[in-house]
């Protein structure tokens, strides 16, 4: 399975701690305030507000913080503006990084991401440079334990997913499926009884880098200055690590 997979399942389980001192709660009410000043105050009628309110929920942000962001991106309270952007590089080993942003200080947040990429023997590169390598898919991670491969792919398949990656390494199913379908999908899986551990709009890479040793404790150390900077919202990238590796690190 490849890196953006695992990777997602670990910010997950960390997601506990980011929340208990603020720092989750921070980038995603930089994405509430975002998607309303985008989209609108009206989750009905604004898929990207809705998915940023269904990440409150699950780090038990209280309803009126989430309120106030709504507000907030719609001018109705007073607020920062932020801008999203999308910054691209190589990791050790030419790994390709693909780095969201949501700042109100470009030049403040593409330093900091420098810094970052230099620290841990990588490079920012320049706008387009890894892009190519990524396509943009929702993806729902589902625990294999108790769960029948061929019924998983015939409700998956029901649902409108395009697929079920099974890497027998990997200790959960990946679900796959256009990002205009992610909402219908993850719903009803868990609709249907179906075991949700990880879910998210990521950019997946066509092709992957095997890291291990020090290579991959660089890789995942660099993954997660990037997850640590308050600007930074995803970081998706094309390495694959061992569970093993994964979890020493985890």
């Amino acid at each position: 399975m490849s890196g953006h997979n695992k990777w997602s399942t670990i910010k997950h389980k960390k997601g506990k701690a980011d929340a208990q001192r603020g720092k989750a709660f921070t980038k995603i009410t930089r994405e509430i305030i975002t998607s309303a000043r985008i989209g609108g105050g009206d989750p009905g009628g604004n898929a990207r507000l809705r998915a940023a309110i269904l990440a409150a929920k699950a780090v038990n942000m209280p309803n009126d913080t989430v309120s106030r962001a709504i507000k907030k991106g719609t001018g109705e309270l007073e607020g920062v503006s932020y801008e999203e952007y999308m910054y691209e590089g190589y990791g050790p080993h030419g790994v390709a990084v693909l780095v969201k942003v949501l700042t109100d200080n470009k030049n403040r947040t593409v330093a900091d991401i420098r810094h970052i990429f230099t620290k841990y023997n990588g490079n920012l590169g320049e706008t387009g440079c890894v892009n190519w390598m990524f396509s943009k898919k929702g993806t729902v991670s589902v625990p294999k334990e108790g769960v029948d491969e061929e019924k998983l792919i015939e409700i998956a398949l029901e649902l409108g997913a395009d697929d079920v990656a099974n890497d027998p390494e990997s200790h959960e199913y990946e679900v796959r499926c256009e990002p205009e379908s992610f909402e219908n999908v993850r719903k009803g899986l868990e609709e249907r009884g179906v075991k949700v551990s990880a879910s998210d709009v990521a950019m997946v890479p066509q092709t992957t880098v095997h890291l291990e040793g020090k290579g991959a404790e660089t890789m995942l150390k660099m993954m997660n200055a990037l997850e640590e900077s308050d600007d930074v919202q995803n970081v998706w990238a094309n390495f694959d690590i061992s569970d093993e590796d994964m979890e020493a690190f985890g």
